[in-house]
């Protein structure tokens, strides 16, 4: 059905929404933006379905909800009785039509007889996934765009281990999507019909304090924070989001009483008025945390994006000014704190391992071999670290000590199965008032960790092409560097090639192959003589392609001069094929 056809269709739908009535009629004469909004439908990546809200078949909009929702509840339904009593438990954050998406879950799963918890208010991504393991439900969904603009919105599913869907349970429902019929005609009950029949039960408070005492148990140094956490000076933004009660609900319980929250970023606000982007990898997004920061000379200061799964984090460094860390510097500081720790309490374990994905730097691995730990990389998405620790629960293998993404995702406390900013918040409060207690700050933690594993350093490059013809244009990059794969950057000649979409290693000097037992995904990876590397991806969820390049130097100037020469050398590439 040619994407013309679709929009004769929904414009021709007596029962169609009035809002996207009148932004399809306001769009006639526009093809450009009806194709786009009309030639597929939106698909799921690495974070779920997500897309820009509108009228269409590749927009986000109760219809698109529903159609996912249908191929939810009939992969529920092929799970049998007790899976639709055990149902789903939905929560949604502070996006335009996010609460309305919510209850459309909740609806078009109820008409099948599936029960449904939905919160009665916005909550953070990792509550999500805690509610679904403390409700022992069978699934779970969050209406969240992350850290996009403020003209997306999306779908992510949950499997009962509180992880988000691997790719077979989410190749069934797209299956189920995908025979569901028309968008339009999808079936659905409404919300009084849901309560009488007791199909709807609201949540909220119980599972907030529930989750705030599972949190107790990532505290590892109790006798730091008596010390220091009266003291220590903290600035939190949620940027607009999800994270405020539960942040400073946590911050309180572990016994933090100074921190400043910033009050223009404190509410809900699906704009996201105060910032060009609510992420907290951008670091324009830090601005008015540190104004905060400079005036009551804090010690830390943190931002969590719009859903709580990603934490960014601000510190002085030896000049006196407010920095934005890395993920990986911040993992680097997170995962030597844990196994310190534990090895210091006597609680680390024979077998425990530490997750990463291939995008996240090397200098996690060394600090964890340097504990006798087990270091494994995961593909690019943090379901594949809840897999992995489902996989650990299930084989006794490894002991889970702590999983992280370079994109400021980070997992301490398994009673979550997604990346948690919350728990990470109030964990980086108590490693900055662990190195307080010695009269150091987090920064010269970091700095200790270089002079001992070495100056490792990392960077990251988008390129944003929108549409059906960026799409394309991404594709293009990618078969490029696959079919044409460069063999020296700068002086260094490329000596392994991974493919993860052919699942190969390839030995350039010795013209030999070996497998990569990993998934497949649409990723390369080159590694240079000197350690250095670079990886090439599309993005999962946004209409990008990423190139990501790591070095380690022999200081910290060094290691800059060498990351800057890869990355231009590897993005003059890039030009010419755009």
């Amino acid at each position: 059905m040619s994407w013309k056809t679709k929009v004769d269709q929904w414009i021709a739908y007596t029962s169609l929404d009035k809002s996207l009535k009148e932004k399809l009629v306001s769009i006639q004469g526009n093809d450009k933006l009806l194709e786009e909004s009309f030639y597929k439908e939106l698909e799921f990546g690495t974070g779920g379905m997500r897309g820009e809200i509108g009228p269409g078949t590749n927009r986000m909009n109760i219809y698109t909800v529903r159609k996912a929702a249908e191929g939810l509840a009939r992969y529920i339904v092929q799970q049998g009785k007790e899976a639709m009593a055990r149902g789903v438990v939905i929560a949604y954050d502070s996006r335009h039509m996010s609460p309305e998406f919510s209850l459309e879950v909740a609806k078009t799963v109820g008409k099948h007889g599936i029960q449904a918890y939905l919160f009665e208010s916005l909550r953070p991504t990792p509550v999500l996934s805690f509610a679904v393991r403390y409700l022992h439900a069978f699934t779970g969904v969050m209406i969240t765009a992350s850290h996009n603009p403020p003209e997306y919105n999306g779908v992510k599913m949950y499997g009962e281990d509180g992880g988000q869907l691997p790719p077979a349970a989410a190749d069934v429902i797209i299956d189920f999507v995908q025979t569901a019929g028309s968008e339009l005609e999808i079936a659905f009950s409404t919300k009084e019909e849901l309560l009488e029949n007791g199909l709807l039960t609201y949540i909220g408070e119980k599972v907030d304090r529930a989750y705030i005492e599972a949190m107790k148990s990532i505290h590892l140094n109790h006798e730091a924070v008596k010390q220091a956490g009266k003291d220590l000076k903290i600035v939190f933004t949620p940027l607009h989001g999800t994270a405020n009660h539960s942040v400073r609900d946590g911050l309180q319980a572990f016994g933090f009483e100074n921190v400043t929250v910033v009050k223009e970023q404190e509410l809900p606000d699906p704009e996201f008025s105060t910032v060009e982007s609510p992420n907290p990898e951008e670091h324009a997004a830090f601005e008015l945390a540190i104004r905060y920061g400079k005036e009551i000379d804090a010690d830390v200061l943190l931002g969590t994006d719009p859903d709580a799964d990603r934490l960014g984090v601000a510190v002085k460094n030896d000049e006196g000014e407010y920095v934005v860390l890395t993920g990986n510097q911040v993992g680097a500081l997170m995962m030597h704190y844990i196994l310190d720790q534990k090895q210091k309490n006597g609680t680390l374990p024979g077998n425990g391992a530490v997750l990463k994905t291939i995008v996240t730097s090397e200098m996690g691995r060394a600090i964890a071999e340097s504990f006798n730990i087990t270091a494994l990389d995961t593909l690019t998405g943090f379901k594949f670290i809840g897999e992995k620790i489902l996989e650990f629960e299930q084989t006794g293998e490894h002991t889970f000590l702590f999983g992280y993404e370079e994109s400021y995702g980070y997992l301490i406390g398994d009673f979550v199965r997604d990346k948690d900013a919350v728990q990470a918040a109030v964990f980086v409060a108590e490693i900055a008032a662990f190195y307080k207690t010695q009269g150091k700050s987090l920064y010269d933690g970091l700095l200790e960790l270089y002079e001992k594993y070495g100056y490792f350093k990392e960077s990251l490059r988008s390129l944003t092409l929108k549409g059906k013809d960026g799409a394309e244009q991404i594709a293009g990059i990618l078969e490029t560097f696959r079919a044409e794969p460069p063999l020296h950057i700068n002086d260094q000649a490329v000596v392994f090639i991974e493919d993860y979409a052919a699942s190969e290693q390839f030995d350039v000097q010795n013209d030999t192959k070996s497998l990569i037992d990993l998934p497949k995904s649409n990723v390369l990876k080159f590694k240079l003589a000197d350690g250095s590397w670079f990886c090439v991806r599309p993005s999962g969820t946004e209409p990008k392609a990423k190139f990501y390049f790591a070095v380690k130097g022999d200081s910290l100037v060094d290691s800059k001069a060498k990351i800057e020469a890869l990355e231009n050398t590897v993005m003059e590439i890039v030009e010419k094929l755009v």
